[in-house]
């Protein structure tokens, strides 16, 4: 039934990148192509004087390869793709780019800023086009 699963990964919780992956894997079957992506936020212009501009690349290539490595490990052939920006948005912008036809985001127990300002994934299953599972 899906045919292009978007995983958006936070590379802070890996083990939850993975049980998205295999969560993909069972609901796409065989001939789904799953997209990996991790979207690292900008850095505001006020900070962005104080940091280098090696510390930044450097920054990218470790996130580029950590998302690879989880790809490898868990046998994704589909592509990655990293990201900058806003999570909310860059996934969703993702998702159509590549076509997605589902979106498999992960989610933390709400806290109270949470609620009045809205976790990635909330707004992500607001404003998506297709549909969206959320793991915890």
């Amino acid at each position: 039934m899906f045919k292009k699963i978007l995983v958006p990964v936070d590379l802070t919780h890996i083990d939850l990148g993975a049980q998205m992956i295999n969560q993909a894997k069972e609901i796409g079957g065989k001939s789904a192509e799953i997209i990996l992506t991790h979207v690292v936020y900008d850095i505001p212009a006020y900070a962005a004087v104080e940091i280098s501009g090696e510390l930044l690349g450097k920054t990218h290539k470790w996130a580029k390869a950590e998302l690879e490595k989880l790809a490898k490990d868990n046998k994704v052939s589909g592509p990655v793709d990293l990201r900058h920006g806003s999570p909310g948005t860059a996934i969703l912008e993702a998702a159509t780019e590549h076509g997605a036809d589902l979106i498999i985001i992960g989610s933390h127990k709400p806290g109270v800023a949470d609620y009045f300002l809205g976790s990635t994934a909330s707004r992500v299953v607001r404003h998506a086009q297709c549909p969206v599972l959320v793991l915890r």
